[in-house]
């Protein structure tokens, strides 16, 4: 099963409200949601991170999921599973992790390797939209659907809201 199969069935598994939208292959998130025609705030992008974790212990990976109208915030997001700090993950391990191009990842984990967390501010945006394991096809949930899926456990203060430059 690909990324966009096993999304669809853990939709279909949960009852979920969703509808799947095709459109041009892109993965940049202001303009996928141009096209899409969602607000920003609704797209929910879905990024790699090498955790440190403290006393030497092994790195962590947590796929974070932050509003399209924000950024990662590494430390917040570090602390939201125990750890010190982070980074971007290596594109290949990114890769590896999600089974997915950069762009296209849903806001699920399928590799226990990868811990999820998912902005609180996406918890009132009624509509969540997201690249569906490829770049030319996206799904609107139901924001509510997503967390009974993914659990309120995964919510966390991860993001900072990107500010307009005049």
């Amino acid at each position: 099963m690909n990324t966009y199969e096993k999304v669809a069935a853990l939709l279909d598994q949960h009852q979920a409200r969703y509808r799947v939208v095709e459109h041009e292959a892109i993965g940049q998130t202001d303009l996928i949601s141009e096209i899409r025609g969602n607000d920003l705030n609704q797209a929910a992008k879905a990024m790699v991170l090498e955790v440190a974790m403290p006393d030497g212990a092994d790195a962590r990976y947590l796929l974070a999921i932050v509003p399209g109208d924000c950024k990662i915030n590494f430390k917040s997001a570090a602390r939201a599973i125990g750890g010190k700090k982070s980074s971007f993950a290596p594109p290949e391990k990114a890769q590896e992790l999600t089974q997915c191009v950069m762009g296209a990842v849903p806001p699920f984990s399928f590799d226990d390797r990868l811990a999820l967390r998912v902005d609180a501010r996406l918890r009132d945006v009624g509509t969540l939209w997201f690249n569906a394991g490829a770049l030319d096809r996206s799904i609107a949930l139901q924001v509510d659907d997503f967390f009974k899926i993914v659990g309120e456990e995964c919510c966390a203060e991860i993001a900072t809201p990107v500010t307009a430059t005049a």
